[in-house]
């Protein structure tokens, strides 16, 4: 019996990723491990978009409702989208075949909460979940699984579907056993019970995801690595933008609202993420939390040092370095990280609780503080919404990061009114480029105008900004958050048109 397949029934089950995917019939909901690149099934959905190829060259109709954690890789999002194999995605993607696909309304997709797709998964508002195809790095003797570098929904779609994939994979290292945190104490309303979790390091589950070996069909054995691409190191505007941050959570001990070591760290993915966590470092910060989504190799190095001391998340978002130092000092990460189902990590009753700190990255920002996080132009969406919202509307600090031009300077990311309201203005404290900071808080719509037109515009768009404001304040309808209606958007349609937001 394989070592890493140790229950006798389910070993009894092996077979290639060919047989597996020909169980997926046409018009099936299917829930596939991912989060982030990682955690994601490698060889079913190869193998069945090679199905659904040989299916649509044949004349048959054949597409899929697919249901993931959030982005997944070439080999599953990539492969299928480019098959023709996705009729409906959720909840978040990053796939260019896929985004294409969804921006030229080939694929219906639904933007969503991560912390809200589990429970409209048990509420029943995504309707019956055919097949669970779920990477593993074990599988135990009574069944249960190993899970393997992200935690996403799996819970939930082993839970709730009909039949069970489990791919198993041998790259996954076994160092792993231990970090995982699977809480089985939800339930549905009215009758569910307050989560005891009260710091970001606590356990309060099983290190194993519980699954029915009746229901399982399939288990395929992988050997590959997750697909996750290297980030930049930070760059000058990156560096000024964690320079501001750090500088406001001085201020904010300084008035007496943080302690030296602030509250719970919530981080989007990217280089300016990875960038204030490293200037928290360099600003002499020690002893920190993060109850996040997302281990990036940033979060890494500040464990390794002692700046953060416990981190709490549903996956990981590696670099190939990354990776090999993550199971070079596997045991070290092991007892400061604990993996969670995303129904936790992004709980908006945990994350209010805690108190979490949120930064998260935005497209565009309007003046009055509302933020556009997901897409160009108010139409075309780029990834999703992700988890931000479940931070920004619960957290004790939402912050939103930006660089303030794009397109090298055509593009303005703050704007008179954003083409698509991800973040309303009650949501957001918090707005930084690499000009400045400003502090929304406690600000009427007006003064909230002026202060990000002040501290975080390019001074390229600033006089153009002042503009817009000071005439809508003359000329607006009604005077408590001014706007133009026939100029507001009007920006975006003359980058549109002429490929600048400038007044020429």
């Amino acid at each position: 019996m394989n070592d890493r397949i140790a229950h006798a029934g389910l070993a009894a089950r092996r077979m290639g990723a060919e047989e597996a995917a020909a169980l997926i019939r046409p018009g099936m909901t299917v829930g596939m491990s991912g989060f982030t690149g990682a955690g994601y099934p490698k060889a079913v959905p190869q193998a069945l978009a090679a199905h659904i190829t040989q299916a649509h060259a044949r004349g048959e109709a054949f597409a899929l409702k697919v249901l993931t954690g959030a982005s997944t890789a070439p080999e599953l999002d990539g492969a299928l989208a480019r098959a023709g194999g996705i009729e409906f995605r959720l909840p978040y993607q990053s796939d260019p075949e896929l985004r294409a696909r969804i921006n030229r309304g080939e694929i219906e997709y639904m933007d969503i909460h991560l912390g809200q797709v589990a429970q409209y998964a048990w509420f029943g508002f995504l309707g019956k979940i055919d097949v669970a195809v779920v990477e593993a790095t074990a599988i135990l003797p009574d069944g249960r699984l190993l899970p393997s570098t992200s935690v996403g929904n799996n819970k939930t779609w082993l839970d709730l579907a009909e039949r069970v994939i489990v791919e198993v994979n041998h790259r996954q290292p076994l160092g792993l056993d231990g970090m995982h945190d699977i809480y089985y104490g939800t339930a549905l309303p009215p009758h569910r019970k307050p989560i005891p979790l009260l710091k970001p390091g606590d356990r309060i589950g099983e290190p194993y995801l519980r699954v029915d070996p009746a229901k399982v069909v399939a288990v395929v054995e992988t050997d590959a690595p997750d697909r996750i691409g290297r980030f930049t190191p930070p760059d000058e505007t990156s560096t000024r933008i964690a320079a501001h941050l750090v500088e406001f959570f001085r201020h904010e001990i300084e008035a007496g609202r943080l302690s030296e070591r602030l509250l719970p760290l919530q981080s989007g993915v990217g280089n300016i993420a990875n960038a204030v966590l490293l200037g928290l470092r360099d600003g002499g910060f020690r002893g920190l939390s993060a109850f996040t989504e997302v281990i990036q190799d940033g979060m890494l190095d500040l464990i390794r040092d002692g700046t953060i001391e416990t981190a709490s998340a549903t996956s990981f978002s590696l670099s190939p370095e990354g990776v090999a130092e993550f199971v070079r000092n596997i045991a070290l990460y092991r007892q400061r990280i604990v993996l969670r189902p995303q129904e936790m990590s992004n709980h908006g009753e945990l994350v209010r609780r805690l108190g979490c700190i949120a930064m998260n990255g935005m497209v565009e920002a309007d003046i009055y503080g509302n933020v556009n996080s997901t897409h160009v132009a108010g139409s075309s969406i780029i990834n999703g919404i992700g988890g931000s919202g479940d931070f920004a509307r619960n957290g004790f600090l939402s912050c939103f990061v930006t660089p303030s031009i794009a397109k090298g300077g055509a593009i303005s990311a703050i704007v008179p009114m954003v083409s698509h309201v991800d973040h309303t203005e009650h949501d957001v404290a918090v707005i930084v480029t690499e000009q400045g900071l400003a502090d929304l808080r406690g600000l009427s719509p007006k003064q909230r105008a002026r202060a990000i037109i002040a501290h975080c515009a390019h001074p390229d768009y600033r006089a153009q900004l002042a503009d817009y404001f000071e005439r809508a304040c003359a000329n607006s309808h009604g005077k408590h958050t001014p706007h133009l209606l026939g100029e507001a958007l009007g920006w975006h349609q003359r980058y549109l048109d002429r490929g600048s937001m400038r007044m020429e």
